[in-house]
Order: C-alpha cells, then structure tokens, then sequence
C-alpha cells in the first residue's frame, strides 16, 4: 500500500513540476501560501471580535489552544515518527520554491494547524470558519506545487487536523466544566 501511495505522490509530484505557471503568478501564489504561517488569522479575530464580542471571542481562543496543543503534540509524533523526505530531497528536478519550516514531510503542518484551528472557528462562528477551511487545503496543494510536500502529506494534514479538533472538542465537553468553575470564568461557556 505504501508502494502505491508513494507512487501517486510521485505522479503528482511530476506532474506540477511539468504544469508550471508564469513567474509573475508563483511570485503572487508564493505571498498567499505565506498567509498560512498564521498571517490570516488577524483578520479572523476582528472578525469575531467586531461581530460577536470580546467575551465570546475568548471562549473561542480557549478552545483553539486546546486543539493547537493537541494538534502539534500529534504533529511533531507524526514528524519524529515518520521522517519521511521532502519532495526536493528524493526527486533531484524538484527545488523547493517557498522555504520549508522544518526538515521532514509528513504530515502537511500548514494544512494540519490550520485546518484545526479553522474547524474550532467554524463550530462557533461558521460564516468565518467555514472559508478558513478552504485556506489550508489550497495552501497545502500550492506547497505541493512548490515542491515542499508529496499529496499525501496534505491528505494527510488534513485527517489530523480534524482529528485534532474532534479530540479538543471531546476534551473539552469532558473537562470544561470543572475548568471553569475551577477558574471562576463562566465567559469559556459563552454560547
């Protein structure tokens, strides 16, 4: 199976590394895979800030860490487990064309991460949430393009970061409560 995978992820490796856009769109497309290292959530706190509040902001954010947290505990198992090559390490026609964050492949980070985090948006401020999804697929199919991850790395990144949410979420309904009464916040339980 693994043989088979490896294969399809050579396929579409080749594949973009043969289907080039012109410079001037990979220099744009290069910028807006940039946006998720975390630029973009700015925006997605005003968002919720300016539409629902500071109170339920928090509750949101609290919520966030805890599938953050889960997110790259699973992430860097996955990393230090696997260790799998990066595309510009196995195929020598590959070069990688935005810089990658750390040395092996698997799972996609910026599809996992982001993914989580816009799944916790999504449960509680849906207009906002549901376009976050979107983002990290696209951003790890362009880092597919540009030569830092195979397809299954993304696939992958984003069955873990829903995992990740579902955990947090699961956590949370365990343990929230006692959280905060032990804290004295009520405001974590706003909507």
């Amino acid at each position: 199976m693994f043989s088979k995978i490896a294969a399809w992820d050579d396929v579409c490796t080749r594949y973009f590394l043969a289907h080039r856009f012109s410079a001037c769109t990979d220099k744009w497309l290069r910028r807006y895979v940039r946006l998720g290292d975390g630029y973009i959530w700015a925006l997605v706190v005003l968002y919720v800030i300016a539409h629902y509040g500071f109170p339920f902001f928090l509750s949101i954010v609290v919520r966030v860490l805890i599938s953050i947290a889960i997110c790259l505990a699973l992430y860097w198992f996955m990393k230090l487990t696997v260790k799998r090559r990066r595309p510009f390490d196995a195929i020598p026609e590959v070069r990688a064309l935005v810089p990658p964050l750390d040395k092996y492949s698997f799972p996609s980070g910026h599809t996992m991460n982001n993914l989580a985090v816009a799944a916790t948006v999504c449960a509680f401020a849906p207009e906002a949430g549901c376009i976050m999804i979107l983002l990290p697929l696209t951003w790890g199919l362009l880092r597919v393009y540009f030569g830092v991850h195979w397809i299954s790395d993304v696939i992958g990144g984003f069955f873990l970061g829903i995992l990740s949410f579902v955990i947090a979420t699961v956590l949370w309904h365990l343990f929230g409560a006692s959280l905060t009464s032990a804290l004295d916040v009520q405001w974590l339980f706003v909507r």
